[in-house]
């Protein structure tokens, strides 16, 4: 089979496909990815072939004057109206209507008008029989409809996409019936009509969705197919230091607050100097993942803190016996993959709500980042160190993730998927 991936330009996002799409490359299928030219070095330096389209796009430059503004929203958590998967029964209709109309002007118009219209006329072109995207490229699906391929969502987190949109139909048919509006529906009915097919609900929820993560902190909406996909870490090339390759003698707490902090935001939610002489008070070797730039900011620190601007976070889960991280999915999932307890301080989009789960599952504290201070999180490790619940909850979970398909088990799925809904466009 010839099957696309199609990406925004975020590696947090296009990381988590990587796995797959290489377990679909040694199963003999032909794969490519799709995304904006200036994530092509990306894409190629997983091993991957990248189809450049459109043209390239920053969404922060578009919105002048509403920078700072989206930047702490996204600190607060889920945006409109994807908080609705949150509390889906105390939504209600004109809440979800005002959240559906911001996300698609301030968002999704932007981000995927520069792909479609490329996306759409290699796709007619190549001919794939499979169309993989994940839940905001809505340029793939319609770029599947086009050409008649089968495509489904690949979720790179829990899917509030899918829980929101469920919620916000119903809330859509308990309306008059000439106030049914459906902004992003009709949005993507316009693409249908020029296109040459009819608008259906897998614009925008997908014809299936992999999803990637445990039930215990998973969500899904009750309509959707799922395909239960083992988590498997990538966080592109990477190097295991000699430092790595043996366990410490002491307790080793790990401590990584992401890069899209510094990348994105105007830094830390925290002040990680400070969290970072918490932790190290304790009878434990602590490792930083910290840029380069930032570990300046950081010094002097105790000797039983170890700053790298990168480690492969596999390698460093398999090692510790807890960590303190901002609850984004890549780290939650490489440490749980391995049974590490441990204390989240949650910050950005999904993160509190994911926080707030893995809590509820016993395996994780959570902290807000506004009164994380040194004396909080060091007593929050220590818990998680010295209280046996918290290990035997983590250990529950990595026997969760790892009893799930992998993605080459996957595969046989997919080829289902694809012969079910391929069509003869």
């Amino acid at each position: 089979m010839r099957i696309l991936f199609v990406t925004t330009p975020l590696s947090t996002i296009f990381y988590p496909m990587v796995p797959l799409a290489w377990a679909l490359r040694t199963a003999g299928h032909d794969v490519r990815v799709a995304s904006y030219p200036n994530f092509a070095d990306t894409i190629t330096q997983a091993g991957l072939t990248a189809v450049p389209v459109g043209r390239d796009r920053n969404m922060l430059q578009l919105l002048p004057g509403q920078t700072e503004e989206l930047l702490e929203e996204a600190r607060r958590g889920l945006p409109r109206p994807y908080d609705i998967a949150e509390d889906p029964e105390g939504t209600d209709w004109e809440e979800a209507l005002e959240g559906y109309y911001e996300a698609l002007y301030s968002w999704h118009r932007l981000e995927n008008f520069p792909l479609v219209a490329g996306l759409v006329e290699f796709a007619r072109q190549w001919k794939p029989d499979l169309v993989l995207w994940e839940p905001m490229a809505f340029a793939g699906a319609i770029a599947a409809k086009a050409c008649g391929a089968a495509h489904g969502r690949l979720l790179w987190t829990m899917d509030v996409f899918g829980v929101a949109r469920e919620r916000f139909l119903e809330l859509r048919e308990q309306q008059p019936e000439g106030e049914r509006v459906d902004p992003l529906g009709e949005w993507l009915e316009g693409y249908a009509r020029k296109y040459g097919f009819e608008f259906s609900e897998d614009l925008v929820t997908g014809q299936f969705t992999v999803d990637q993560f445990p039930r215990a902190w998973g969500m899904r909406a009750r309509e959707l197919e799922y395909v239960p996909m083992r988590y498997v870490p990538y966080g592109g090339p990477a190097v295991v230091p000699r430092w790595l390759r043996e366990r410490p003698e002491r307790s080793r707490v790990a401590v990584s607050m992401g890069v899209a902090a510094i990348s994105q935001f105007s830094g830390y939610p925290v002040d990680l100097r400070e969290v970072l002489e918490g932790v190290a008070d304790l009878d434990v070797e602590v490792v930083a993942t910290v840029p380069e730039a930032e570990q300046e900011k950081m010094a002097p620190l105790p000797d039983n803190v170890r700053m790298v601007p990168y480690v492969p976070l596999a390698d460093l889960a398999a090692t510790c016996d807890a960590v303190v991280n901002h609850a984004g999915l890549g780290t939650m999932m490489a440490m749980g993959l391995y049974g590490v307890p441990q204390v989240a301080l949650p910050w950005d989009f999904e993160a509190p709500e994911l926080a707030r789960r893995a809590a509820e599952y016993g395996s994780t504290l959570a902290l807000s980042p506004e009164k994380a201070d040194a004396a909080t999180v060091r007593e929050a490790v220590r818990r998680v160190l010295d209280e046996p619940s918290f290990r035997e909850r983590a250990a529950d979970l990595r026997e969760q993730i790892i009893s799930s398909k992998s993605p080459t088990e996957a595969v046989s799925d997919l080829e289902a998927f694809t012969e079910r809904h391929r069509s003869d466009r």
